[in-house]
């Protein structure tokens, strides 16, 4: 389930919530408790632990660039 994050339009507090990606669900803001909030692009990211299970190497075939 994806992890949306809502702006308050009204004291610019920003919220996360975990949702399905078509729902209309609205949340009041948790600081102001106004319900002029609005859905924002998050940014996220991709990463490892740093351990990988293949010998010491992240690439899986051993073929990968380093």
């Amino acid at each position: 389930m994806p992890l949306f994050e809502y702006r308050c339009q009204d004291c610019g507090h920003v919220t996360e919530f975990l949702e399905k990606a078509d729902t209309k669900a609205e949340h009041p803001c948790e600081e102001c408790g106004s319900k002029k909030t609005e859905r924002i692009l998050s940014a996220f990211a991709v990463g490892s632990s740093g351990s990988s299970r293949s010998g010491g190497t992240s690439c899986p075939t051993g073929t990968c660039p380093r």
